[in-house]
């Protein structure tokens, strides 16, 4: 069966200085079918899509829409040709409604008429499967909602090419599949979508094509039916990659950090933490798992002094003085100074931790400066630390006096996660530290965190990715709406129960304790 070509690009390069973003790629996009662009962080697929999109030009090569070569200078050539990019960083103002938001800019003939466009958005969501109100105002919504609003905004514009730049970063799994059932049925309807990525088990579910992108060059596109993980993972890499985490033993554990009846209330009194007790212990890997919004955020902002809870206590058992000492009451920067790091990733890379227009070396010194004995700062130590970083993070940068913002996501990301390992913490808090990473650099990641976990580091990761947690370990603690619902060996822990645990109710929780507390009575 022959399939009409959509979108064609022939010798396409760009350059940033001296650096080759991408160089001399072809690739083919067809109707009716979801292409996944794929690749490591930093190897040009943002940037070549952004040429399809009119953010960038190509310095060489060609751009060939329904079979016409076309000049692609600006958004709005794109808009004209049917092309429409959904970016990582939603580009809506917070005040307008959903429907505001969708028809600004767009010149309709005749007199604007809001609820013309009210029907329209309606129509089109309700034609693939969209779940959103068309008069809920930006700040009201889910980062899901955000995320509909900017799709709808390139569909309502007429887009038959859809290119979405990392569309699942920032969702849950839940929210991840309904947006793939939305592409299916937008699939079935003709449009094109090109899916920016790094997850494979994504790309084998939804894709059926997939273009592998390496250090700016297109090395192959393949059937998704007819490929694996691994090889895909060994194309995007260039070398056979171990999709195996180590797990060794703990040694010397000991706890060192309690968390004791800790309960956290938000700005509009609502309980987000509650009654939440754990312990962390040296030499170990604690895994926290839990629906994205169940209170992870909150409870590592606590522990870290960045939310005041409303009761409970913070352990910290220093190893350096065999003191013991109640965080709760402590500033973000004496408890850093302990030895207690937090390293977030948040929906915003940049908006947390490091400074966009600062370039690495500064970023660095963010950790540092107050150290000073002088006026002048001590740039040798962060420019050492800066050039480590990239070195073993493999972190793909012109030079260490690139602004942060110029880097991609990922890039974004290790600098952050690098900085905060460095520090050479008695614990470490990792948020979401793969989120966004490609599979070679997340590997990279996990085995930094079980290397500060032989160093004697009690370290706490929130993750998304159920596989992981059971392999990288040793318990895992199960949040569900701000309480704990269960403590398991990582070991012996399969996704199944860890996932109950993450939807059980208070209700039955409480009955599971109870149930507990009478056999310990009748075995004493």
């Amino acid at each position: 069966m022959n399939q009409s070509v959509a979108l064609e690009m022939k010798n396409i390069s760009k350059y940033f200085g001296t650096l080759a973003a991408n160089k001399n790629i072809d690739l083919t996009v067809y109707r009716g079918e979801i292409l996944s662009i794929l690749g490591e962080n930093g190897c040009g697929k943002t940037t070549l899509m952004n040429m399809v999109a009119g953010i960038y030009y190509p310095d060489e090569g060609t751009i060939s829409v329904n079979g016409q070569e076309v000049i692609i200078r600006s958004p709005k050539d794109a808009f004209r040709y049917g092309i429409g990019m959904i970016h990582q960083h939603f580009k809506l103002v917070d005040i307008f409604t959903a429907t505001e938001n969708i028809a600004l800019g767009v010149h309709d003939e005749g007199k604007y008429n809001i609820k013309d466009v009210n029907r329209r958005v309606q129509e089109i969501s309700e034609k693939y499967g969209f779940r959103i109100d068309p008069k809920k105002k930006i700040y009201e919504m889910s980062v899901s909602e955000k995320q509909t609003v900017e799709i709808l905004k390139v569909l309502y514009r007429g887009a038959d090419i859809l290119i979405l730049d990392e569309p699942s970063a920032v969702l849950t799994p839940q929210e991840t599949e309904r947006l793939f059932d939305v592409l299916r049925r937008m699939r079935e309807d003709g449009k094109s979508i090109m899916i920016i990525t790094h997850k494979l088990h994504e790309v084998l579910s939804v894709s059926d094509r997939v273009a592998v992108l390496r250090r700016g060059e297109h090395i192959a596109t393949v059937d998704t039916a007819k490929t694996t993980a691994s090889e895909l993972t060994e194309m995007m890499v260039g070398k056979k990659v171990e999709l195996n985490i180590n797990r060794p033993e703990p040694q010397n554990v000991c706890d060192r950090l309690e968390v004791q009846h800790l309960n956290l209330t938000d700005a509009e009194g609502i309980k987000v933490l509650d009654d939440v007790s754990f312990t962390a212990r040296a030499g170990e890997i604690l895994g926290i798992a839990g629906i994205a919004g169940s209170g992870q955020k909150e409870l590592l902002e606590s522990i870290a002094g960045l939310c005041h809870p409303v009761t409970g206590k913070i352990i910290y058992h220093n190893p350096k003085t065999g003191d013991s000492e109640d965080l709760r009451d402590k500033d973000p920067v004496a408890i850093r100074e302990l030895g207690v790091r937090l390293s977030f990733v948040p929906e915003d890379r940049l908006g947390m931790g490091l400074v966009g227009n600062m370039d690495l070396i500064d970023n660095m010194m963010l950790r540092s400066y107050r150290k000073g004995h002088s006026i002048f700062v001590d740039r040798k130590k962060p420019k050492d630390l800066a050039q480590k970083i990239v070195q073993e993070l493999e972190v793909a940068t012109p030079s260490t006096h690139t602004p942060v913002r110029r880097l991609s996501g990922g890039n974004v990301q290790k600098v952050l996660v690098g900085r905060e390992i460095a520090a050479s913490p008695t614990v470490l808090m990792a948020a979401y530290p793969v989120r966004g990473l490609d599979i070679n650099s997340s590997y990279t990641i996990y085995g930094l965190l079980t290397k500060q976990k032989e160093k004697g580091v009690a370290v706490i990761f929130v993750g998304e990715d159920l596989d992981v947690l059971v392999e990288l370990c040793d318990r895992i603690m199960v949040i569900c709406a701000g309480r704990v619902t269960g403590i398991v060996d990582g070991k012996r822990a399969t996704k199944e129960e860890i996932g109950l645990l993450m939807t059980k109710t208070e209700h039955t929780f409480e009955k599971k304790q109870e149930s507990k507390e009478d056999t310990n009575r009748e075995n004493a």
